[in-house]
C-alpha cells in the first residue's frame, strides 16, 4: 500500500477521496476500463498474497467462534478469485452511466435543459467478513466515477490489507490517483463511527451485513444511508405446484448457498398439497443436511420436525436451517409475508397464471418471482458484473444494485443570452 495510505489521518484520506472523486468525475471511459482490467490481472496474479491473508483470517474466525455461515462469506479460494477477476472484467464490459442523458427538452423560448447522471463522489461502505465486497464495491465505484471508502471490519482485516493494496497499486499502473479507494479499517471501530458521521466528505453510505449492522448504520449516520436490508426470504408452494418444481427450487434456494441473503428461510405450503409435496421437498433437503422447524401441520406431515416458534419466522438462519408452515391458501401466505418478510426477495411455485399474477402484484418485496429459484437475486445474475448490495429500501434503488445505482442526476441548461421576464 503507498505510505501516503497508511500515515494520513482519518480527515486527511476522506480530504483526498473527494480530491480523487473530482478526477474520476472527468475521466474517460476507456480509462476506468483499463483500471478495471488492471485490478482484475491483479487478483489472480496476486493469490499467492490473497490466499495466505484469507487463511489467517479463516483462523482468527475459528479461533473466535464465528459461525459456518460466517466463515463461508469471509473465505476465498483460486475458484471465488476467479469469480471476482471474471466479474471486474464484465463491469468493465457494461455501459457507463456516467454522461447519459436522462431526459432533455427545448423550452418554448429557445432554452434546451437535460438531466444528466453524475456519479454520487465519495461513497462509503461499511461490511462485514466480506472480502469479496471490497473488489465488488471498488470495481462498480471506480466505473460509475465514484471515489471510495471502505470500512471492511476486523474479521477479514488481512484479505482487506491485501485487496486494498492491489487495487491501489492497479490505480497508479494506470496513472488513476490511488486515493480513489481508500480503507478506514486501521482506525477500527472509531472509524467506522466516524465515516458514518462525515456528512460533507461521504455522499452516500452503503452497509451490507448482519441486521444488527445494517440498523446501527441507518439509525447512527448523518450521511444519507441507502439500505440494504437482511434476508427472510419466502417460497410459497400453491396448489397447482408440480412435485418435481418444488423440489428442485427448493433446495436450490436453500442449500446452494446457505449463508447469503438470498437463501431460502422460510417455505410456506398450500394446505391441500402439503400431504404430497412436503414429504419429497424435506426429503431432499434433508439429504443436504438441513433442519426443519415446523408449525403443528407441517409436524403432523413429517416425522422428526423441531417445532418452530415465533422467533423462527423472522429469522435469517444463513445456516442449513428452514422454518415451514402450512397456510390455508394464497391470502394467507401474502399475510404471512407481510407479516415477517424483510422485503427482499419471495418467490411462488404454481402453474396457475392468476394466482401467480397475484402474488406478484400483492407482494411488496424488492424482488418477486415465479417459478425461480430465490439465489437468481443477485447483481451478477441480473447481469450486472457485481453488486454493490441489495437494496430493500423504497427510494433512489430498489433490488440488487449496479452501476446506475451509483450515479445521482444533474440538470444541465443551454441558453444563448436568456434571462426571465
Amino acid at each position: 500500500m503507498p505510505e501516503t495510505a497508511v500515515a494520513a489521518t482519518f480527515t486527511q484520506k476522506l480530504e483526498a477521496s473527494r480530491a480523487a472523486a473530482r478526477v474520476l468525475a472527468t475521466v474517460t471511459t476507456e480509462q476506468k476500463n483499463r483500471a478495471l482490467h488492471a485490478i482484475g490481472a491483479a487478483i489472480l496474479r496476486n493469490a499467492d498474497r490473497i490466499l495466505p491473508a484469507n487463511e489467517l483470517d479463516l483462523a482468527n474466525a475459528r479461533e473466535n467462534g464465528m459461525s459456518d455461515g460466517m466463515q463461508d462469506r469471509l473465505r476465498l479460494d483460486y475458484r471465488r478469485l476467479e469469480a471476482l477477476e471474471a466479474a471486474v472484467v464484465q463491469v468493465a464490459s457494461l455501459d457507463d452511466p456516467t454522461g447519459v442523458v436522462v431526459s432533455g427538452t427545448t423550452l418554448a423560448n429557445g432554452l434546451r435543459i437535460s438531466q444528466v447522471r453524475v456519479p454520487f463522489g465519495v461513497v462509503g461502505a461499511i461490511y462485514e467478513a466480506r472480502p469479496n465486497v471490497t473488489i465488488d464495491i471498488a470495481a462498480l465505484a471506480l466505473k460509475s466515477g465514484n471515489a471510495v471508502v471502505l470500512r471492511g471490519g476486523s474479521a477479514a482485516e488481512n484479505t482487506n490489507r491485501v485487496l486494498v493494496d492491489l487495487l491501489q497499486g492497479a490505480l497508479i499502473e494506470v496513472g488513476l490517483p490511488f486515493e480513489a479507494v481508500q480503507t478506514i479499517d486501521e482506525f477500527g471501530r472509531d472509524g467506522a463511527r466516524d465515516l458514518m458521521q462525515a456528512r460533507g466528505f461521504i455522499d452516500v453510505l452503503i452497509p451490507r451485513g448482519s441486521a444488527e449492522l445494517i440498523n446501527t448504520v441507518v439509525s447512527g449516520s448523518t450521511v444519507p444511508v441507502i439500505e440494504t436490508g437482511a434476508g427472510v426470504v419466502h417460497i410459497y408452494l400453491d396448489e397447482s405446484a408440480d412435485e418435481k418444481t418444488a423440489v428442485d427450487i427448493v433446495h436450490n434456494s436453500k442449500v446452494q448457498r446457505p449463508s447469503v441473503c438470498n437463501a431460502l428461510e422460510t417455505l410456506l405450503v398450500h394446505q391441500s398439497v402439503a400431504a404430497t409435496l412436503l414429504p419429497p421437498v424435506i426429503r431432499k433437503l434433508r439429504e443436504s443436511g438441513v433442519t426443519i422447524h415446523g408449525d403443528a401441520r407441517t409436524q403432523a406431515l413429517v416425522p422428526d420436525v423441531v417445532p418452530a416458534t415465533e422467533e423462527d419466522w423472522s429469522t435469517e438462519y444463513m445456516s442449513l436451517d428452514l422454518a415451514v408452515r402450512v397456510v390455508d391458501d394464497l391470502d394467507d401466505a401474502i399475510e404471512h409475508i407481510h407479516r415477517y418478510s424483510t422485503h427482499h426477495t419471495e418467490s411462488i411455485i404454481t402453474n396457475d397464471l392468476a394466482r401467480a399474477e397475484r402474488f406478484l402484484a400483492e407482494v411488496d418485496s424488492a424482488v418477486v418471482m415465479v417459478n425461480a429459484s430465490t439465489r437468481f437475486t443477485d447483481g451478477g445474475e441480473f447481469g450486472f458484473g457485481a453488486e454493490v448490495g441489495i437494496s430493500t429500501q423504497k427510494l433512489h434503488a430498489r433490488g440488487p444494485m449496479g452501476l446506475p445505482e451509483l450515479t445521482s442526476t444533474k440538470w444541465v441548461v443551454r441558453g444563448a443570452g436568456h434571462v426571465r421576464g
